[in-house]
């Protein structure tokens, strides 16, 4: 049994022996590393990457990687390959196969069906002398000393070398396509970081009321908008013109003071010149006006004219805060 400080030494240790491979892996990038990554870049296809075991793990993540950055590819395991999976690779698909020891008996059943076929084979391995190191087109080398698993034996250091070299791969493909945030927002709409990059303000008020008051209305006027409209805030406006805001805390704060509640208008309890932001005005942007504000609500234009509410949490439902 080990006590804490043991556990924590055993974790760095690991994390230190992982670094040291990875920093032993710059010096292999060479001449054959380019040529995949220019390869893959002119090639009309999609890339194909294949692996078996852990290495099938890390291909299917080097897939995932290439597809949300402009890259198309697909993953083809190798044992499945000779089970008609092999149909999945076209005329134009480069062929990425992973493995440590480059002499596993799927690969050396895959690797001659690829050359069979014409299909630039790349052997993405820990030992160029393997009959995958032999037979590539390309060698981009994943080799390390040991792996940080004390048995030397469960894939640690070897599998994260396969995906450093991986996400090599795919960032020199997005600079050399000039891939950009908006590109990115493309193939990720669904989740928060995409929403980041292309939720709008308009696209979050679309839902809401659109609390407003004439600059004379009644308190009991004001109270009844801000109530029925469940957003805290309601807009004062002057020939529809935006002349103020009063939010549930102005109320609050009118209330507690020694006036005659029954003549009070919307103009004499309204905060001027309110917090506002433009309707095309990214949502993330909203997120750090609010923080920077330390408001919980912003009152939305189009060209000048009030067009709504933006309250603190839409940004939250949708994941931005």
């Amino acid at each position: 049994m080990k006590n804490s400080n043991e556990i924590k030494q055993i974790a760095k240790e690991t994390l230190a022996i992982e670094r040291d491979s990875i920093d032993a892996l710059i010096g292999s990038i060479d001449d054959d590393f380019a040529k995949v990554v220019e390869l893959i870049y002119n090639c009309k296809g999609r890339v194909v990457v294949s692996g078996i075991g852990k290495s099938a793990i890390i291909a299917q993540k080097m897939v995932a990687t290439f597809n949300s950055t402009g890259t198309p590819a697909l993953f083809m395991h190798a044992a499945d390959a000779i089970h008609g999976d092999l149909g999945m690779i076209q005329n134009d698909d480069p062929v990425i196969c992973i493995s440590k020891s480059g002499d596993t008996p799927e690969v050396k059943v895959l690797v001659p069906l690829v050359k069979k076929m014409g299909n630039a084979l790349i052997a993405l391995t820990g030992n160029f002398n393997s009959y995958l190191g032999e037979q590539a087109d390309y060698r981009i080398s994943c080799n390390v000393d040991k792996e940080a698993c004390p048995n030397n034996l469960a894939p640690t250091n070897s599998t994260t070398a396969q995906m450093v070299m991986g996400d090599a791969l795919a960032v020199c493909l997005i600079k050399m396509r000039d891939f950009k945030s908006g590109d990115f927002a493309k193939y990720h709409p669904g989740g928060a970081l995409g929403k980041r990059l292309y939720l709008r303000v308009s696209d979050l008020i679309v839902q809401n009321e659109k609390p407003q008051v004439n600059a004379n209305a009644s308190l009991d006027e004001v109270i009844l908008e801000i109530s029925s409209k469940r957003l805290g805030v309601t807009a004062v406006l002057d020939n529809n013109k935006l002349m103020g805001v009063i939010t549930d805390g102005d109320l609050r704060r009118m209330l507690s003071k020694s006036i005659d509640i029954k003549a009070v208008v919307a103009s004499e309890i309204m905060s001027a010149n309110p917090k506002t932001v433009d309707h095309d005005t990214m949502a993330v942007e909203a997120v750090d006006m609010m923080k920077k504000n330390n408001i919980s609500q912003l009152l939305v234009v189009k060209n000048g004219e009030y067009e709504g509410v933006l309250h603190f949490h839409d940004l939250f439902k949708e994941g931005l805060i």
